[in-house]
């Protein structure tokens, strides 16, 4: 039987950068679109419009606390300090695994700039309105999904296509045949 040989590959870096880029502008582009929208149709803690009937609404919500209102809490002021930090090391990890060596495939990829364009998104609000804006207003009934933004959703999709990168592990092998 052949032995296998892991061989460390080498990405082009700068498409590497590149996509990464192109993907976190695209994700903070489209969430500043929408919040700015938002903030300028839609009076602050008020429904905007229903999509879908009895499950999804447009609404503005502020929120001092993380993705889908972990930690939203207005009696506590520590959340914006906390968050502005825990971003800014988010974009600074995102950097270091964009410049590991080896070619982790496209989901790696993508994902990193998923997760660094929603970082960036809702850091920006953070520094600007001390919250961030939320406006996807999901429910069943009385149940309510918290809202959540674009950049929530780069976020959560990044760390799934991270996930799905780290499972497939898409290494190249050589045979070894001497």
């Amino acid at each position: 039987m052949p032995k296998v040989v892991r061989v460390p590959c080498t990405p082009d870096m700068g498409r590497r950068y590149r996509a990464i880029g192109l993907v976190a502008a695209i994700v903070f582009v489209l969430d500043q679109l929408t919040k700015f929208w938002i903030q300028q149709t839609i009076p602050v803690w008020e429904k905007g419009f229903t999509v879908i009937p009895d499950f999804f609404d447009i609404v503005h919500i502020l929120n001092k606390g993380a993705a889908f209102g972990f930690l939203n809490s207005h009696d506590i002021d520590w959340q914006r300090p906390f968050f502005i930090v825990v971003s800014i090391l988010a974009v600074g990890l995102i950097w270091v695994l964009a410049r590991s060596k080896e070619d982790d495939g496209p989901f790696y990829v993508y994902g990193l700039g998923l997760i660094l364009g929603g970082a960036l998104g809702n850091l920006l609000d953070r520094v600007r309105l001390g919250m961030v804006v939320d406006f996807l207003d999901f429910y069943a009934g009385e149940w309510h999904w918290p809202a959540f933004n674009v950049a929530d959703m780069g976020i959560c999709l990044g760390a799934a296509a991270l996930l799905v990168s780290f499972y497939q592990q898409r290494r190249r092998c050589v045979p070894d045949n001497s």
